[in-house]
């Protein structure tokens, strides 16, 4: 899936609902922690140049997942999978995920509840990096981003909305906004995240084993926790969405 809108539902059931808190405070973290990384490029202190390329490299593999370094024995790189869930490496990195968590946070969260979310997000988050990191034991290459997270986020939402409809752009499709189920729109991500997965045979570079990983717990978390009470009236709206 190459972009994404927003799930349609009444502004009746929105309404009635809390606000996705939890959510909110992701999404505000990762843009706190990208702004006052390298990463941004905001701010002086950082440098410029190859200076400022060389103090994102130390910053990332300080704080990013090193797959060599963490089955190297090194306690200090045990947090990594955890923090590397809130560093990104650009502008569009960041606003791409954040883009798919503000669509489909929400409506799990108010599911779920946020306390469950945020321990939701960030325990199959941890496990996604560590499912990566365990498939390349010897690379050096470093691993950032939420979008294990966010992966999981999409499998939980599969199973708990799978009926309700998301507006979406496929590029193949001229960026027509066009309306599908849920369940059609994110199977589809998630076969071209395999895809990409099966062809990507040199070692690490985009995550997708991550995305699939994610994408896998959320919906098994969801299932185990949720198959006697599925979800049977309409998907509540994240906040700021138009109502059909």
């Amino acid at each position: 899936m190459d972009g994404t809108g927003h799930a349609d539902t009444p502004h009746a059931d929105r309404s009635a609902q809390p606000r996705p808190l939890a959510m909110y405070a992701l999404i505000g973290c990762c843009c706190l922690v990208f702004l006052a990384g390298p990463a941004s490029g905001l701010l002086p202190s950082h440098g410029t140049g190859q200076a400022l390329e060389e103090v994102r490299a130390a910053h990332f593999r300080r704080w990013g997942v090193v797959p060599r370094t963490l089955f190297s024995g090194d306690l200090r790189a045990l947090p990594t999978p955890l923090t590397a869930l809130f560093l990104h490496g650009n502008w569009l990195h960041l606003l791409g995920n954040m883009l798919f968590l503000f669509v489909f946070g929400g409506p799990v969260e108010q599911r779920m509840g946020p306390r469950r979310f945020l321990l939701f997000y960030l325990g199959t988050g941890y496990a996604a990096m560590l499912c990566y990191a365990a498939a390349h034991p010897v690379s050096d290459e470093t691993l950032v981003g939420a979008s294990g997270a966010i992966s999981a986020v999409l499998g939980a939402f599969l199973y708990l909305h799978p009926r309700t409809r998301v507006t979406s752009v496929f590029p193949f499709l001229f960026f027509l906004p066009l309306r599908f189920p849920a369940w059609m729109v994110l199977l589809f991500w998630l076969a071209l995240q395999w895809l990409a997965t099966r062809q990507h045979g040199e070692g690490p570079g985009v995550a997708y084993l991550a995305h699939v990983a994610g994408f896998t717990l959320g919906f098994l978390s969801a299932w185990l926790h949720y198959r006697r009470a599925r979800v049977a009236g309409p998907t509540p709206a994240s906040e700021g969405e138009t109502p059909p």
